[in-house]
């Protein structure tokens, strides 16, 4: 009986496997994009919205669920419950209101100055001319209109916002700060009297050069606005209040100019104004962060060791002597915190293998179980990837740590083609994140083994290593990416002859970089939205702090020895010489951080060079591909590519 209970449970389990198949481009847009939208007032139940792409329509479709946090079947709801219940009229965003429920604060655009040819001459109606006096003429993906996003009080009259008030009038500021701000840049101090908002007091070049937001403080009652972080001159971002009203935190990064300096936890005592800096001896930088229940403990998301963990930080009376425990380990990553229920921390989990889901969290000893299981069905379907930690020797004792993502069928006996995976950022984490567009177990599932690297630049192993990147940008680096592969290359089943490096941004760059000094490791490469030559980038980019902090600042400075080197020795169209492998280039026509005449530079200079090359232009998108239809064609042309080429 025993034999035959195990032949049957054989056959089930080959039945699954081989009903399996590999994860394709059409299966991976077919998943449903799990987000967190809260916890509800009495911590019984979780918020939650599904996307999915529609192929059809071009645009994502969302649909809203709410669950009890204890597990069990999700209910469909036409909307996340409104616990603001205050109209503020259609332009309004960004709502919300007061505790007490006498007032409300909502963003909304205005219009402070006249760039248009046909609002400076109206005769010229069919004018689409845009006149600009000074920098800062365009950001990410759009060009300044002279509008700018104010932060609006209003009277709560009977859920209608009323009387409402520009505090910021006449300021040419913007609240939430763009491209990337929103709700978590405005809110009301905890005894309801004032509203806070972030914002950089700053215009024309000085905002172009300079990372310095500030948290300010506009007293409801005088209408009297207070700089609550004068003289903190980095990013002061995300305040929060405790549940008590009596202290404030928020996010700080202590020097101008570096938007990837590490960031830091700080306190403000809400009576006294007094400050303090909770992480000041931690040495990793602090991401998403809620308050505990009982205000007696503050948790936080944080990169570690090629993951993102959650973390619990605790402190004695008057926020002394805070003590640092991570609370989750394990080979995934705590993409997010939704909310705190009791002893149960509801967040956002991902892995190379699977997209997000919500989890909880039992903060005693880390436990988790799942919550949500959008995608379970889909997975049956599809053959998971092996995925390992690599370590490999560098020079001066350091060690490189790196992912390594095998095809579902890895046979060690086989040889496979490699891909190594550059990472953007320059300065973000390459954790056990899970992209809809550089998707590890896609590429894996194609034939590929990918390696990729945390190298030097990114967060997770210490505040120096994160630090090191900066005006090195084409030394260690690249050191790093190519003993990354020299490494994995000496596996009996990599394919040495059949080896490709890929990444867009910081990683297109390493691209076209690799491209001038692999001395032959390299088959063939693709580069989405790579900086190619670093003396036109600077000409064009808009946010100048990145520039002048990463590559030492422009290139007329003669006497500036950090970015003489950068502009000698760090700049890709300086190796072009040496280009000799097919490079496929990609990018977008709205991207404006890095512009859309770099990647037509890469792709002149490999056709005049005679090498087989590929353009892939985005008109209407920017630095990411945010359409469905064009992210379905940009992964058919990736895997055509490679398939041509590898």
């Amino acid at each position: 009986m025993l034999r035959l209970l195990t032949i049957i449970g054989f056959i089930c389990w080959s039945g699954t496997i081989f009903s399996q198949s590999m994860l394709t481009p059409e299966k991976l847009w077919s998943l449903g994009r799990v987000s967190a939208q809260g916890i509800s007032k009495d911590g019984q139940k979780v918020y939650y919205s599904v996307s999915v792409p529609d192929m059809q329509e071009n645009k994502s479709k969302t649909t809203y669920y709410e669950i009890s946090i204890q597990g069990g079947t999700a209910k469909k709801i036409d909307a996340v419950p409104d616990e603001n219940m205050v109209s503020a009229g259609p332009e309004a965003e960004n709502i919300k209101a007061s505790s007490n429920g006498d007032h409300v604060i909502f963003t909304k655009e205005v219009k402070i100055m006249d760039v248009k040819g046909s609002e400076r001459y109206p005769a010229m109606s069919k004018s689409n001319v845009l006149i600009y006096d000074e920098l800062n003429q365009r950001h990410w993906d759009t060009w300044e209109d002279g509008s700018y996003s104010h932060v609006f009080l209003a009277e709560n009259i009977a859920g209608y916002a009323l009387r409402e008030k520009d505090i910021m009038k006449d300021e040419r500021f913007d609240c939430p700060q763009k491209p990337h701000g929103g709700a978590e840049d405005l809110l009301f101090s905890g005894d309801d009297q004032y509203v806070l908002y972030v914002t950089k007091k700053k215009t024309g070049k000085e905002y172009a050069i300079s990372t310095n937001t500030d948290i300010y403080a506009y007293h409801i009652a005088t209408a009297v606005t207070t700089n609550l972080t004068e003289g903190m001159e980095g990013y002061d971002t995300n305040p929060a209040f405790s549940h008590d009203g009596k202290t404030m935190a928020w996010l700080s990064m202590k020097t101008d100019g570096c938007e990837s300096d590490k960031n830091e936890l700080w306190v403000m005592n809400w009576e006294t104004k007094t400050k303090k800096n909770l992480t000041a001896d931690w040495d990793e930088n602090v991401g998403d962060f809620v308050w505990s229940a009982d205000d007696q403990k503050i948790y936080f998301t944080a990169p570690w060791h090629g993951t993102q963990q959650l973390f619990e930080l605790s402190y004695t009376t008057g926020f002394s002597d805070p003590v640092i425990r991570q609370v989750t380990k394990g080979m995934f990553d705590v993409a997010g915190i939704a909310g705190q229920s009791g002893a149960t921390m509801v967040v956002s989990r991902t892995d190379m293998n699977h997209a997000a889901e919500l989890y909880t969290v039992d903060l005693s000893n880390g436990n988790m179980n799942q919550l949500t299981h959008v995608n379970d069905g889909a997975y049956t379907a599809i053959r998971m990837c092996k995925i390992e930690e690599r370590y490999t020797e560098l020079d001066k004792g350091e060690r490189l740590f790196s992912w390594v993502i095998y095809p579902p069928d890895f046979n060690p006996n086989k040889k496979y083609p490699v891909l190594l995976y550059c990472q953007g950022g320059p300065q973000s984490a390459l954790t056990q994140f899970y992209s809809f567009r550089w998707n590890f177990q896609l590429m894996a599932s194609q034939g590929y083994i990918v390696i990729a690297p945390n190298r030097t630049g990114m967060p997770g192993w210490g505040t120096k290593w994160n630090a090191d990147i900066s005006k090195d940008w084409g030394g260690n680096p690249m050191r790093d990416y190519l003993a990354a592969i020299d490494d994995i290359s000496t596996e009996p089943y990599v394919d040495v002859d059949r080896r490709g490096a890929v990444g867009a941004s910081y990683g297109g760059y390493s691209v076209f970089m690799l491209a001038g000094i692999h001395e032959g490791r390299f088959k063939t490469f693709i580069s989405h939205c790579g900086l190619f030559d670093l003396k036109s980038w600077y000409g064009t980019t808009e946010e100048l702090w990145f520039a002048n902090w990463d590559i030492g600042g422009p290139y007329w400075e003669k006497n500036n020895a950090e970015a003489i080197n950068s502009y000698r020795y760090f700049s890709p169209s300086n190796y072009v010489e040496h280009w000799t492998s097919p490079i496929m280039v990609i990018q977008g026509g709205k991207d404006y951080r890095v512009p859309i005449e770099q990647g037509l530079q890469a792709f002149q200079a490999a056709q005049l060079k005679g090498l087989k090359s590929r353009f892939l232009l985005l008109p209407e998108e920017n630095h990411w591909v945010m359409k469905p239809q064009n992210g379905m064609v940009w992964q058919q042309e990736f895997y055509r590519w490679l398939k041509e080429t590898l």
